[in-house]
Formats: structure tokens, sequence, C-alpha cells
């Protein structure tokens, strides 16, 4: 269709160099009018319609744990400040705070 309003063009261009008086208003009513017709149909189609686009759907693999979860407690946080050389060990025993 912008062929056709580019030809539209033209030929209004060349009629009114050639004082063709109101026969170049014919094809610049068509120079105006094309665009509008064009998006109208662009705009018209149904997604989808044989168009043959395809949505990409990357293959990524699983993230998660597959299977069921593992039973007993939750396993501590690594603890990333301070030496571990500087800290007691939790043997389960109660302290006595003094």
């Amino acid at each position: 269709m912008m062929g056709v309003r580019v030809v539209c063009f033209v030929v209004t261009v060349v009629l009114f160099v050639n004082h063709a008086g109101w026969l170049c208003v014919i094809p610049a009513a068509g120079a105006i009018a094309l665009p509008y017709f064009a998006v109208v149909m662009a705009n018209s189609r149904q997604p989808g319609s044989s168009s043959g686009f395809k949505a990409y759907e990357p293959s990524l693999p699983d993230r998660g744990i597959s299977g069921p979860r593992p039973s007993g407690p939750a396993p501590r946080p690594a603890e990333t400040s301070g030496s571990l050389a500087s800290r007691p060990a939790d043997d389960g025993q109660p302290r006595d705070n003094d």
C-alpha cells in the first residue's frame, strides 16, 4: 500500500507541475487516504492468523527439588562473621551463665 501511495504522490506532483488543475486532486486524495486504510487493515488482522509467529519459550533446567523434601530439622544457615575458634562448641548441654 505504501508503494501505491508513493506512486500517487509522484503522479500528483507531475500533474501539478503540468498545470492539470483539478485532476491532481484525485491522486493527492489517494496519497492522503492510503496510510489510514493501511493502518486499519494492519490492525484488523486476528492475532496468530497464519503469520507463522511462535513465541519464544526457553528450555531451562528445573530449579527446584524434584521429589519429596527430606524430613527432619532444617539446616542452620552458615555464619559469616567471626572466627569459629573464638566461639564455644554447642554440645547440647545447658550452660551456667556466671
